[in-house]
């Protein structure tokens, strides 16, 4: 199972599903923004790409400054709970196999797990 975890308006997000398309593989793609992830889903996505929730986050969107997300005090799980409210939060483009995932910035990383 391929997933593609993507936002549309990201042109890096643009490049890795071209290059998936290319690949000729059957992929799902999954519009985060418009679908958000469940808090599950992140602790499964987290375990995937062996990072913390702290790794996923864009630390340039408003809302990572407005909810003060750089406090290294924060939990996981408040980082979790603040990805779940705040879909924008998430980096793109992931990119999941199996269970292996890879934020694929650039999506040439993405390519070792197509192999």
């Amino acid at each position: 199972m391929i997933t593609l975890y993507h936002n549309n308006r990201c042109s890096k997000s643009r490049e890795a599903l071209a290059l998936l398309e290319q690949s000729g593989k059957a992929f799902t793609v999954r519009y985060y923004l418009e679908q958000p992830l469940s808090a599950q889903e992140l602790y499964a996505l987290l375990n995937a790409l062996a990072l913390p929730a702290r790794e996923l986050l864009r630390s340039k969107e408003e809302e990572y400054k407005t909810l003060g997300l750089a406090d290294p005090a924060l939990s996981e799980q408040q980082l979790i709970s603040a990805l779940v409210q705040y879909p924008k939060l998430m980096e793109r483009p992931v990119l999941q196999v199996g269970d292996k995932a890879v934020i694929a910035r650039p999506a040439d990383k993405m390519l070792e797990l197509l192999a």
